[in-house]
């Protein structure tokens, strides 16, 4: 029992140091295979630097995602888990970089235009949680902006009909068209989900016309276009080497009654040309494909590199979440403009790693637990052997003493008044060795006195046989069913006191990080 005791205590220590250090070191992977991105021309000095985090496609789950009853508990693990993945990366992956810019590439939202005002609030209240926006501290040492995607206002078939999808937008998170600066780069934000419709539409017409005004400016600045959904190339283009799916290619789909565009992959080709062509960027920075992807495009002014943001959810069918990292100068020296920025994608844990590493904890306790009450562990055997080597050398040292004092005594045999024989030690003489008509006495010997009155009678011997045959012991027989029993027993008694001190554990490293601070 006592071994076992050991065993449980062993067991339990392993799974948690699994659960406290297992699932950080996952979270601590990207910071030590990324790292920010030195642009060409200042490689050296950071603080002529302005860093931008991308975040691409958080989508977050709820009744329009997979389906399911709002109520189900199906949903409410899938809402939970994918929730906790998300802020774990936000808090211990990509907040470690200390950015001074981030960027949310749209899609915060899974089904936007769907939800009730209601459930569009508790959406927005899970968004704020997830990445720390209500931590007024970090929200004043970073800046954040936001691109709208479609699913979080629709594209143009659905602006017409629902305009109050796209004014609570714009009340918690801003403008859909607008640009901003950081360090010697202007960043041009558009709506993307508007630029394909209708000319006649509103919010198609206001998209352009601020695209038309951007244009007009001479830039002083060198330009990264920031647009949700992806410029066009043609069907089956390489992704680059960062790619995890197939290709996906242009698929457009259209509502019946007005032929608006309800759904599309990428821009077309003429928007794509024309927006190039209006802002002239030096790089374009999108979402909306949750897989990454790296392409060229041709322009009149040169190439110019397009670079697609991955999810940053593992539900969201990419099982390589992502952000990307983006460094740009706050000095102009050189006069190649492209030379300012440098970009950097970084991957986070496979949530699914992570699931097998504690599936595969559990088995390895399973195993142990199920071998061991029949073979035990030689660490223990071990131990014990050592113990009783030890307590054999102590009784040896304890009779090599007594034999020691044994020597130093005499012995003399007295008779009493019955008849019975005693030996009496006496202290040995320190004179010389006395004689006696029996002969001389000395160390170890036994003296009989001369006044004894009786004789030693010399007792025949007397001799016990055993039958071997006859001392035979019956051993108990268990059965195979019941050695099985008793071990499931035992299993399960580990299981319960492992059960015990893990689980709480686990629950409590969960919601931990869904407590506001």
């Amino acid at each position: 029992m006592q071994c076992l005791t050991r065993l449980t205590i062993f067991l339990c220590c392993a799974w948690i140091l699994t659960l406290l250090y297992g699932e950080m070191i996952a979270y601590w992977i990207p910071l030590w295979a990324c790292s920010w991105p030195k642009p060409p021309s200042n490689p050296s000095s950071v603080e002529d630097q302005v860093k931008v985090a991308f975040i691409a496609d958080p989508q977050l789950m709820e009744r329009t995602s997979l389906g399911l009853d709002p109520e189900s508990f199906a949903l409410g693990a899938a809402q939970f888990f994918s929730d906790i993945y998300m802020r774990r990366s936000f808090v211990m992956s990509i907040m470690p970089f200390k950015p001074d810019v981030i960027v949310f590439l749209g899609d915060q939202f899974d089904g936007g235009p769907a939800l009730t005002d209601q459930e569009w609030q508790e959406s927005l209240s899970r968004f704020k949680h997830i990445f720390g926006l209500n931590d007024e501290r970090r929200k004043s040492d970073v800046s954040v902006y936001y691109l709208s995607g479609n699913h979080d206002i629709g594209y143009s078939s659905i602006h017409a009909k629902y305009p109050k999808v796209l004014s609570r937008y714009e009340k918690e998170f801003g403008p859909r068209n607008y640009h901003f600066s950081a360090g010697t780069v202007e960043f041009v934000v558009v709506d993307a989900q508007t630029l394909d419709g209708s000319t006649q539409g509103a919010e198609t017409s206001l998209s352009w016309e601020f695209i038309k005004n951007i244009s007009k400016v001479n830039p002083s600045k060198p330009r990264v276009l920031l647009t949700h959904i992806p410029l066009y190339h043609a069907d089956e283009t390489p992704c680059g080497p960062y790619r995890s799916s197939p290709i996906i290619n242009q698929r457009v789909l259209y509502s019946d009654p007005d032929h608006e565009i309800s759904y599309q992959n990428y821009l077309s080709k003429e928007t794509s040309s024309r927006l190039l062509d209006s802002i002239r960027p030096i790089l374009v920075v999108s979402g909306h494909d949750h897989d990454q992807c790296t392409v060229t495009h041709t322009t009149p002014s040169g190439p110019v590199t397009e670079h697609t943001v991955g999810t940053v959810s593992w539900q969201q069918g990419n099982l390589y979440p992502s952000f990307m990292l983006l460094t740009a100068t706050t000095s102009s020296n050189t006069t190649n403009s492209k030379d300012l920025i440098s970009t950097q994608q970084c991957f986070l844990p496979m949530q699914t790693h992570i699931y097998i590493w504690y599936l595969g904890q559990f088995i390895m306790t399973l195993v142990l637990l199920v071998i061991w009450p029949t073979n035990g562990f030689g660490c223990w055997n071990w131990l014990s052997e050592c113990m009783n080597s030890i307590r054999s050398i102590r009784r040896n040292l304890v009779v090599s003493s007594k034999e020691k004092d044994d020597e130093d005594c005499e012995y003399e045999m007295i008779w009493d008044a019955e008849g019975s024989a005693h030996l009496v030690r006496r202290p040995t003489p320190k004179g010389p060795i006395a004689k006696s008509d029996l002969g001389p006495t000395g160390r170890g010997t036994v003296t009989i006195r001369q006044t004894a009155k009786k004789t030693v009678v010399e007792e025949p011997e007397s001799s016990v046989s055993l039958d071997i045959n006859t001392a035979k012991v019956p051993r108990l027989n268990k059965s195979k069913a019941r050695r099985f029993i008793g071990r499931l027993i035992r299993v399960f008694q580990l299981l319960t006191v492992i059960a015990a001190v893990n689980v709480p554990l686990y629950m409590m490293m969960l919601f931990k990080d869904w407590i506001d601070r």
